[in-house]
C-alpha cells in the first residue's frame, strides 16, 4: 500500500491506513484512532475504524502543496503506533 497520493484541490476523498499486517503480528486490535490533518487540509468527519483499517475523509489543499497526515492508533493491548500519508496537491 502506497503512502503518497496526488489529490485535486477540489476533491473530497477517503484515505486509509491499513494496520492488518502489524496487528496480526501482535495478535491485537485497534481500540482507538486519531488522525492529524495539517493546516490547509480539512478532515471531513471523524476517522472511521473498520477492523484493521483507519479511514479519514479529506478535502482542500493548495495547488503545488504537499501535506502530511498522521494516523495514530492505540490497541486493546495498549500498544501505540503511528503512520503517515503524504498528499501532493495538483489540478487534475
Amino acid at each position: 500500500m502506497s503512502n503518497s497520493y496526488i489529490k485535486d484541490p477540489s476533491a473530497r476523498l477517503d484515505y486509509s491506513w491499513d494496520w492488518s499486517a502489524w496487528l496480526a503480528e501482535s495478535a491485537d486490535t485497534i481500540s482507538s484512532a486519531t488522525v492529524t490533518v495539517p493546516d490547509g487540509l480539512t478532515a471531513v468527519g471523524p476517522p472511521v475504524v473498520d477492523a484493521a483499517a483507519v479511514t479519514q475523509r479529506v478535502s482542500g489543499g493548495a495547488p503545488d502543496g504537499t501535506y502530511r497526515m498522521v494516523c495514530q492508533i492505540t490497541t486493546v493491548g495498549g500498544l501505540i503506533d503511528e503512520r503517515s500519508i503524504y498528499l501532493a496537491i495538483s489540478d487534475r
